[in-house]
C-alpha cells in the first residue's frame, strides 16, 4: 500500500501541480470529535477543476477514497484511514444571485451560508446557521435543525460522477428523506455546488431569528466539548436525548468519551478520547435504551474505519 500511495502522490502532482497534498495527516485535526488517526494521503483541491482531476487520479490508482467537509458527522478509527482523503474546505465560495437564490460550493460552512443569506435579505436558511457542517455534507445527509432542513431550500445540486463527469440534480431528484438523500445511495457521486431557493426578508428580522437559534444552542448543547452533534437519529415517536436520560445514562463515561451532562443526545470527547472509547459508549447507550424501552437507537454519526 505504501508504494501505491507514493505512486498516487506522484500522479497527483503531475496532473495537478498546485494541489495541496499531505502524507500521514492526523484526522483528529479535521473532525469535530477531535478523534482519528492518520490518513495515508490528504488532498485539498482549491477549484472544482482540481477536484475533478484529483478524483480521476485517485480512482485510477485504486485507492479507497473519503470525501471530507468540516468533519462534523464523522468518527474516524484510531488507526486512521488507509487511502486518500479529499478535503473540500477550500471550495467555499458563496454568492447571492439576483433571482433570490444562493449558490454555495460544497466546502462552504453552513454558518457562512446563513450569514451571507442574511446580509442579502434572504430568509429560509436561518436553521442552518448553527449546524457545524459544510454544504456538501448537509446535502448528503439532508441536515436540519429547528424544524428546517436542506430539503426545504435546495433547488439543484451539481455533482461529479465516478468518471468525473458533471451532472445536475433538481428538485425531487434529490430523493430527500430524514437524514437521507440520493447521494447516500451513490458513493461515487461528489457534490460540487448547490443552489438554494430562498425568500425575500428583512435582514434585521432574519438576524434576530439566527441569534435566537444560536442562544438556544448555547443554552442546551455542550458546545464547549468536541462532539459530532446529535449522535443518534430521532426514533419515530421519541426523542433520543430523552430516552438516553431516562435510561440513567446522563454523564456516563467510557474513558474520556462521555454522555453529555448538559444534553444526553450528545456524546462528547472530554479530552483525549479514542475512537474505541466512543464506539464502546455508543454501544452501551444503544444496549441500555434497547433493554429499558425496547427502542433501537440508530447512530447518526458516520463511522470511518
Amino acid at each position: 500500500m505504501e508504494n501505491i500511495n507514493v505512486s498516487c502522490m506522484a500522479a497527483l502532482r503531475a496532473a495537478v501541480p498546485d494541489i495541496e497534498i499531505a502524507a500521514a495527516e492526523p484526522m483528529s485535526r479535521h473532525t469535530t470529535f477531535a478523534i482519528g488517526g492518520p490518513a495515508d494521503l490528504f488532498v485539498t483541491p482549491k477549484t472544482p477543476e482540481q477536484l475533478s482531476e484529483a478524483l480521476k487520479v485517485i480512482r485510477g490508482c485504486g485507492l479507497p477514497l473519503l470525501l471530507l467537509g468540516n468533519g462534523s458527522n464523522m468518527l474516524v478509527a484510531d488507526a486512521g484511514y488507509r487511502g486518500a482523503v479529499i478535503c473540500m474546505t477550500e471550495l467555499d465560495d458563496v454568492r447571492a444571485e439576483d433571482d433570490g437564490t444562493l449558490v454555495a460550493q460544497a466546502g462552504a460552512l453552513l454558518g457562512r451560508v446563513a450569514r451571507r443569506a442574511q446580509r442579502a435579505g434572504l430568509t429560509g436558511a436561518e436553521f442552518s446557521g448553527g449546524i457545524p457542517g459544510s454544504v456538501g455534507g448537509a446535502v448528503f445527509m439532508n441536515a436540519g435543525a429547528y424544524d428546517g432542513q436542506m430539503a426545504g431550500i435546495v433547488e439543484k445540486t451539481e455533482y461529479l460522477d465516478g468518471e468525473g463527469n458533471l451532472h445536475t440534480l433538481t428538485g425531487e431528484e434529490h430523493c430527500f428523506g430524514y437524514r437521507n438523500s440520493a447521494f447516500r445511495a451513490h458513493s461515487d457521486w461528489t457534490v460540487v455546488r448547490t443552489t438554494m431557493r430562498l425568500q425575500p426578508g428583512d435582514p434585521a428580522v432574519i438576524l434576530d431569528k439566527m441569534n435566537d437559534f444560536a442562544q438556544r444552542r448555547r443554552d442546551k448543547q455542550p458546545l464547549n466539548f468536541p462532539s459530532a452533534g446529535s449522535t443518534f437519529k430521532r426514533p419515530e415517536g421519541y426523542f433520543a436525548g430523552r430516552l438516553i436520560e431516562d435510561a440513567g445514562l446522563k454523564g456516563v463515561s467510557v474513558g474520556a468519551a462521555q454522555v453529555s451532562e448538559k444534553h444526553a443526545g450528545f456524546l462528547i470527547n472530554r479530552g483525549g478520547a479514542t475512537c474505541d472509547e466512543m464506539l464502546r459508549l455508543i454501544e452501551l447507550v444503544q444496549q441500555r435504551v434497547r433493554e429499558r424501552f425496547g427502542v433501537e437507537l440508530e447512530c447518526e454519526v458516520r463511522i470511518v474505519r
